[in-house]
């Protein structure tokens, strides 16, 4: 039985393009953006309105956007340049300016290529390669002010400390409930499963914040005060999911996991959990804006100078254990090399500890679904031998 917020959150994403078109018209700006970087904070105190861009697996926009943008760019860059050109997505057609960082460079070239031919109004944001610096705090300071002014420029106005101050807040009370819908995924008897918090955090994307915020807090409140069942299906294999985006629309194999039984009981995905995670801004300026987004879990394509010290291992790492995960899913997009490049070292840190790792690589088709399904019936059947009393014996 589908939760009542659940169902309000869908009606509001399906409503939410017309009355994005009506903000339009009476004068508001709308900011849309692609990466993991950009502030939205500080767009939402210039009185404008942040939209996250992007979708997968729809291979007709594939096709179209391989047109301008090279074959060798991921599935998710070609389809997000698919949008551009086809130009019917609400949310491309509704961005008076798009916003990219290149902390993934595949999207800073769908950047480039985008402004190159279909003229729309860009901003870059420049992201270091090692964040943990003190040269890059510098430098990812520096971008970000940057960042701010041109804001300020198409605003028509400065940044106002106060409504900084109110923008934080409520991005930071987003982030906690987001944080608490997915805790509440470890229990047996919880009435929300995985596939649709992931859905909750991507209607985020679209929505306006305060009513989003109202929404995940009615949410919450339905999932504390749901009825306890003992009756529901046991959670015989749980499952984490990491890797590349899993981009709204692209819910293959997160149906293929459902179908064989497999639960989702945490992500450490870019789309997904981790932009809620270590997220702290101290006070309300530009500059703390920089560190807090600088210091949170890292982007998965920047590098691993220091495997040892790297947050996003070790954040899932802490996961695995806190979850009880009997293994873990990487998921890679073909041609995400910065996915890709890291799996052997993630393998090898989750051996260590008797967690088994399955990679999955995967294209915008279903061409490679029943070759996923095989792999993925395989992987389960291995992890159920390992919890068998017999094994555990």
């Amino acid at each position: 039985m589908t939760l009542p917020a659940l169902k309000k959150i869908r009606d509001a994403v399906k409503q939410r393009p017309s009355a994005l078109e009506s903000e339009r018209n009476n004068g508001k700006i709308v900011i849309g953006w692609f990466g993991y970087f950009i502030p939205e904070e500080i767009i939402h105190a210039l009185g404008m309105i942040p939209v996250r861009l992007g979708k997968g697996g729809d291979e007709r926009l594939v096709e179209l956007g391989a047109r301008y943008i090279s074959s060798q760019n991921c599935a998710f860059i070609r389809g997000s340049m698919g949008m551009f050109a086809e130009n019917t997505d609400p949310y491309i057609r509704a961005a008076d300016v798009v916003a990219f960082d290149n902390a993934c460079m595949q999207i800073y070239r769908l950047g480039e290529v985008s402004k190159y031919y279909f003229k729309k109004k860009t901003l870059f944001l420049g992201v270091p390669r090692n964040p943990h610096s003190v040269a890059a705090q510098k430098y990812f300071r520096g971008e970000i002010e940057h960042f701010t002014r041109n804001l300020e420029v198409i605003a028509g106005r400065k940044i106002d400390t106060l409504n900084l101050a109110e923008s934080i807040d409520l991005f930071q009370n987003i982030r906690d409930s987001t944080k608490k819908m997915f805790q509440s995924l470890l229990a047996a008897d919880c009435p929300l499963n995985w596939k649709e918090a992931n859905e909750v955090v991507h209607a985020g994307y679209y929505l306006d914040k305060r009513i989003y915020f109202s929404l995940l807090q009615e949410l919450l409140s339905e999932i504390e005060s749901s009825p306890k069942s003992s009756g529901k299906k046991s959670q015989d294999i749980r499952i984490i999911l990491s890797g590349s985006a899993i981009a709204p629309g692209d819910e293959k194999l997160v149906d293929l996991i459902e179908q064989m039984n497999g639960t989702i009981v945490r992500d450490d995905l870019w789309t997904g959990l981790n932009p809620s995670l270590n997220m702290h801004i101290e006070h309300p300026s530009v500059s703390s804006i920089a560190d807090a987004y600088l210091n949170r879990i890292p982007h998965y394509t920047l590098p691993c100078l220091e495997m040892d010290n790297d947050t996003r291992f070790e954040h899932l790492m802490s996961a695995v254990l806190e979850t009880k995960a009997n293994g873990v899913i990487y998921h890679t997009i073909r041609y995400c090399d910065s996915a890709t490049f890291k799996t052997t070292g993630l393998k090898n840190r989750l051996k260590n500890v008797g967690v088994p790792l399955l990679e999955i690589h995967t294209e915008y088709s279903g061409s490679d679904v029943e070759a996923i399904r095989t792999r993925v019936e395989a992987f389960f059947e291995i992890l159920k031998g390992q919890n068998s009393p017999e094994v555990r014996a």
